[in-house]
């Protein structure tokens, strides 16, 4: 016996899948979550608006701080600069002053060094200068010597002839130096020349020229004849003696400069004069 047929009904390919969707929730659940949602927003406006409150016046001090530190900060930079630019100043006239006075002493060194070459050279000058004077001068006594060698003859001496040993004595000394207290053979000051001169003739005359001024006889220069003595000064207190040789001239021992030599009388006039021959 064939057994019945049972009826196939075709499902749906995801029939064995439980929905996808959620399942609806009652209007008590949902009154629930709206009610605590709306409690908690409630909480949190009113912790806001007490925050809001609260930190209204610190948000305000907040935002200027920072304004009032940055304009503080570009001062101070600004302050910093300032003093670094017045500091490089002040070091830089510092070396313009330090440069200036090493100036200024440098000038003053050279020109005292200047000074000193310039008295040098005038210096030196001057002693070429009296040198080639003092070569002349005795180059003219040693022509004048022989030229009065020459004419001593028609010299007015006295007829003893002692004169002219005197005068032939001093005429040997031209060219020799002055020395201040000098009696010979080589160096003689004024009077050692004049007492070795007359001691030639035996004539003893005083060592200085303030008693020499007064030895013998007084003459006036108008009437002086060759081998009178000739002193400079007042008699007694003569600084200075030499020996009338005539034709104007007389011969002493001038000075350490001139030494011994032959002068012209207008160009040194004496102030008086003595006779011993």
């Amino acid at each position: 016996m064939r057994e019945p047929l049972i009826p196939v009904v075709p499902m749906s390919h995801t029939a064995h899948i439980r929905s996808h969707r959620k399942p609806r929730r009652n209007a008590s659940t949902l009154a629930m979550r709206a009610g605590v949602a709306g409690g908690v927003l409630s909480t949190l406006a009113v912790a806001g608006a007490a925050g809001s409150a609260s930190a209204a016046e610190p948000v305000t001090q907040t935002l200027e701080l920072p304004t009032l530190t940055a304009d503080l900060a570009t001062q101070v930079a600004q302050s910093a600069d300032a003093t670094q630019q017045a500091a490089a100043n002040y070091e830089l006239q510092a070396e313009r002053d330090a440069a200036a006075a090493n100036a200024a002493k440098q000038a003053k060194a050279d020109l005292a060094d200047a000074k000193k070459k310039a008295e040098a050279k005038k210096k030196a000058e001057a002693a070429r200068k009296a040198a080639a004077e003092q070569a002349a001068s005795r180059s003219t006594a040693r022509t004048t010597l022989t030229a009065s060698a020459s004419t001593t003859s028609t010299v007015s001496a006295p007829a003893s002839g002692n004169v002219a040993t005197v005068i032939a004595f001093l005429k040997a000394q031209v060219g020799d130096a002055y020395v201040m207290g000098g009696t010979g053979p080589n160096a003689w000051d004024c009077s050692g020349l004049v007492q070795a001169a007359f001691k030639q003739v035996g004539v003893d005359l005083p060592r200085v020229s303030q008693d020499q001024s007064t030895s013998g006889t007084p003459v006036s220069l108008s009437n002086v004849q060759v081998g009178d003595i000739l002193y400079w000064g007042s008699a007694g207190s003569a600084y200075h003696v030499g020996v009338y040789i005539g034709n104007g001239q007389y011969l002493d021992a001038a000075n350490p400069s001139k030494g011994v030599v032959i002068q012209n009388l207008s160009g040194y006039p004496a102030t008086g004069a003595v006779r011993v021959l």
